[in-house]
């Protein structure tokens, strides 16, 4: 069931109040239109009628795709503060006995906005996000020297390439890397080889860190 409450919100630059409708509970085959909303990223983002400025609204949303078994937990917070919050998302599925209902889910947690977003286009796509975030970080480790400087995103899938888009803050610019179906397909079952599993048996956070991780394990096979 998809769930909103509405409150008055300070603009952050000129102070103007106004009142906006916050989701806190998204149920895609509730309503495709609000998924689309998010997707163009309108959802919980405040923008003043006074002054033109954009802001996320830090409120918690949980989004569910009954069709593709998938359910993220997006929490607006600091690093500090992810593990601590991603820790008490897992808890609280387990005390409510939710967890045993989601055996066959993919259970995501996030705490940036645009890797939601991602999230979702990935699996919209039919792809594995496991498998593509170790695709980003293979193509920031093109050029080590700049991985630091480097944010990899995933961007669309054509028939037979995946376009990921690359930002270097530093240089203040976007790129694009191609990589071939094959190769996410190898990387795919070079996982799954290893012991990956398509499915999660609890919360999950899949992301660059989990990405190195595989990547350094002994017992995969990349």
């Amino acid at each position: 069931m998809s769930i909103n409450f509405k409150k008055q919100i300070k603009c952050p630059s000129c102070a103007n109040f106004a009142e906006m409708t916050l989701w806190q509970s998204i149920t895609v085959s509730d309503s495709q239109d609000l998924k689309d909303d998010l997707l163009k990223g309108k959802v919980n983002i405040f923008r003043c009628a006074s002054c033109g400025a954009t802001a996320l609204v830090p409120v918690p949303l949980l989004y569910h795709d009954e069709e593709k078994h998938l359910m993220i937990s997006f929490s607006p917070c600091e690093e500090a503060d992810k593990i601590r919050l991603f820790n008490q998302v897992k808890e609280t599925s387990r005390q409510s006995g939710e967890l045993s209902e989601l055996s066959d889910y993919n259970l995501r947690f996030v705490c940036s906005y645009n890797e939601f977003l991602e999230k979702i286009l990935i699996f919209d796509n039919g792809l594995s996000d496991k498998t593509i975030e170790v695709l980003k970080l293979l193509v920031l480790m093109q050029d080590s020297e700049k991985m630091e400087d480097r944010v990899c995103m995933f961007g669309k899938l054509d028939a037979d390439q995946i376009e990921f888009m690359v930002q270097d803050k530093k240089e203040g610019q976007i790129y694009t890397s191609r990589v071939p179906m094959e190769t996410y397909n190898t990387v795919s079952k070079s996982l799954r080889d290893s012991g990956v599993k398509d499915r999660s048996f609890d919360w999950e956070i899949v992301d660059a860190d989990y990405a190195a991780s595989l990547l350094r394990g002994s017992n995969n096979n990349l």
